[in-house]
């Protein structure tokens, strides 16, 4: 059984940074790929960016020069540092197991203009 935890999402102004964190529970976290999703109001859910266990990612090309997602897997913990935020990311963020069925819970970031 994994859980997922996520939290740091909040309101913004555009410009502005957060970093939303992912805490994971359950074994072989280091070696799974883990993934931020994000869905707007009215829109499907998105791949944001994804990280293997060995640290290679990838990224929307929206995000691309704006998010970093890192992991730290002494912690069982995954990180989206959102820098240069405008209102087109405003969204509920999720993070996930890609392949496993295991999401988190959600959390909100807002962007204001």
């Amino acid at each position: 059984q994994v859980q997922l935890v996520e939290s740091g999402g909040g309101l913004v102004q555009a410009g502005g940074s957060l970093r939303l964190s992912c805490a994971a529970s359950g074994t072989f976290f280091s070696v799974r790929t883990m993934a931020w999703y994000r869905q707007a109001p009215g829109k499907q859910r998105e791949l944001v960016a994804s990280i293997t266990g060995v640290g290679q990612t990838n990224y929307v090309d929206s995000v691309k020069g704006r998010f970093t997602i890192s992991r730290d897997n002494a912690k069982k913990t995954m990180y989206l540092q959102m820098n240069s935020l405008k209102p087109d990311d405003t969204a509920l963020y999720y993070c996930t197991q890609p392949g496993t069925g295991y999401w988190g819970q959600g959390t909100q970031v807002t962007v204001s203009s």
